[in-house]
């Protein structure tokens, strides 16, 4: 399970955890033992590299719903580091990668399968090293996407500390020289609302003048109205000059679904006490000329929020983290690894900025620019460039899942009227009756 880091905090919530990872994998699980129980034909063969990635995608798609979790281990991800694969991404995003992988493997698995005949073995080898042969060869032949000038990010990284506005602005203070256009704290580095303490919000005015008029911080507090938010503040000696509200929380952590209900079970886990507050819009932070895209933590899981900041004009995109709760786990490196494969679907650089680590960095064509693992603290610079253009997958979307879609329910009614055909007793003409004996004549 890609996702085990999770388990000692789920708590009583574990079981039923597990018990939906393990249901979101039946479709698949049925889809491949339909086609592949009985050695396949050519023409079976063919069938089953088009249909099982199709259904893989659908199920994929299904299970990254971010009430479920969000899209923290679809199957593409796991070639964020191989560029040439991970080139796709600007196509169909991590879904249309996950996809070539299982094509891929199901004419592999058909090939080496010793019961189907020649025919169908070949056309199973055909088909994986084409699809893998056209994907390799997009990689390598795509350019990157085009640059406009660059952008110098420092960035903060205290690591686990009990006062993490004081580590922050300690830290902060030796990138006064580093001649940066924005220094970006993590998620929840400011742990009161800078509006109702006036001494921290002068602290920030000044910090964000020392280090050259930019910083952003994030708030995790209760706000004046009485919603706990967590925000992203753009700060310049002037004061606050723009915000943005999470709008994506992470169940559990950041509020419990039906609370009511499942508020009970939860005194035994990280569960958060308190439900925070959603944003209702994205928004661009304009920086020396740059426009930034923020997302904070969770949020960087989700192709859409990121296409979507692409599309309204950001120039590159910064998401505030913290996996604190999962520290010396998987998970952070998880989240550092999505920003190679979202910055390639989105075509825009992408900096992700962590409290504890791991903090990194990545252009749009996936290549690694900066990589800060949990062990490190400190400050750091990196040098991010400015993309133009728009890829595929920002001008059309999620379209991936209408056409898997629609191989899958045109597979389901062929095998269903077929089916229904088999189990048709065949019809015979009726006899003619020869009627009554006669009597013999005499």
């Amino acid at each position: 399970m890609a996702a085990h880091w999770l388990l000692p905090q789920l708590g009583a919530f574990a079981v039923p955890a597990l018990a939906l990872a393990a249901l979101t994998g039946i479709p698949f699980a049925l889809a491949a033992h339909g086609l592949l129980r009985a050695p396949p034909s050519a023409a079976g063969a063919a069938a089953a590299v088009l249909v099982l990635p199709s259904v893989h995608l659908l199920v994929d798609v299904a299970r990254s719903w971010h009430h479920l979790g969000g899209a923290w281990t679809p199957l593409g991800l796991s070639q964020w580091s191989v560029r040439p694969v991970l080139a796709v991404a600007a196509l169909g995003g991590v879904w249309l990668i996950g996809a070539v992988l299982v094509a891929v493997n199901v004419g592999l698995a058909v090939l080496v399968d010793t019961r189907a005949p020649p025919p169908a073995r070949g056309t199973g080898a055909a088909l994986a090293l084409g699809v893998l042969a056209a994907t390799v060869t997009f990689g390598l032949a795509r350019t990157v996407p085009p640059v406009e000038g660059a952008l110098r990010v420092g960035g903060v990284q205290p690591g686990v500390v009990d006062d993490s506005l004081q580590a922050h602005l300690r830290r902060t203070a030796a990138l006064a020289d580093a001649d940066v256009d924005v220094v970006v704290w993590g998620q929840s580095s400011v742990p009161v609302d800078p509006g109702d303490r006036p001494d921290v919000a002068d602290r920030l005015r000044h910090t964000a003048a020392r280090v050259g008029g930019d910083l952003l911080v994030n708030v995790d507090a209760r706000q004046a109205d009485g919603r706990s938010t967590k925000a992203t503040h753009h700060y310049r000696p002037d004061g606050v000059v723009a915000t943005y509200h999470k709008r994506r929380l992470a169940p559990f952590g950041e509020y419990v679904p039906l609370r009511p209900v499942l508020g009970p079970l939860t005194g035994h886990t990280e569960a958060a006490d308190v439900d925070r507050a959603t944003g209702d819009r994205r928004a661009l932070l304009r920086v020396d000329g740059t426009t930034l895209g923020p997302l904070i933590s969770y949020e960087s899981v989700f192709s859409d929020l990121r296409r979507d900041l692409a599309r309204a004009g950001a120039d590159v995109t910064v998401v505030q983290g913290s996996l604190t709760t999962f520290q010396d786990s998987w998970a952070q490196a998880q989240q550092a690894a999505g920003e190679a494969v979202r910055a390639v679907e989105s075509g825009r650089a992408s900096v992700l900025v962590s409290t504890s680590g791991t903090s990194a960095a990545f252009d749009a064509a996936g290549r690694q620019l900066l990589w800060r693992p949990p062990g490190d603290s400190g400050t750091f610079v990196v040098t991010v460039p400015r993309h133009t253009g728009t890829t595929p997958f920002v001008r059309w979307g999620d379209r991936l899942p209408l056409p898997a879609g629609g191989v899958v329910a045109g597979f389901g009614l062929t095998a269903t009227v077929r089916a229904l055909a088999g189990r048709t007793p065949a019809t015979r003409p009726c006899p003619v009756s020869p009627g009554p004996a006669r009597p013999p004549r005499r």
